[in-house]
């Protein structure tokens, strides 16, 4: 039984990693490819590692699989975050359908507040 459920969520989750490259390559810009990137490593890496962890069952892989998922879900949004900053100000453009910059609005309101108490 327990290598049944675990087949199913290591199925699931290299769909999830499929699905994540699939975007990899679909997506429009630097900031969507990320996102993507992000979302197919913490859903699917860490389902494959729970479906690893029952799979085997055994106290060994179920402390060694929890240690990296919780690396994985710190890390990963980190990373991202980090890219994501940088390539925002290295001034890569978002893609053209684009309907608004959160980050952009953000440092201009930043900008207006320290102009204001100068």
């Amino acid at each position: 039984m327990n290598e049944k459920i675990g087949l199913i969520l290591i199925a699931i989750g290299v769909l999830f990693d499929l699905l994540g490259c699939v975007g990899l390559v679909r997506l429009p810009d630097v900031y969507n490819r990320i996102q993507a990137s992000t979302k197919c490593v913490v859903l699917g890496t860490t389902l494959s590692l729970l479906g690893t962890m029952v799979w085997f069952g055994t106290t060994a892989v179920f402390v060694k699989g929890l240690l990296c998922i919780v690396f994985l879900l710190i890390t990963s949004s980190t990373a991202a975050h980090a890219l994501s900053r940088a390539a925002h100000r290295s001034g890569v453009p978002l893609a053209e359908g684009s309907v608004v910059d959160r980050y952009a609005e953000d440092l201009e309101a930043s900008n207006n507040d320290e102009e204001t108490t100068s």
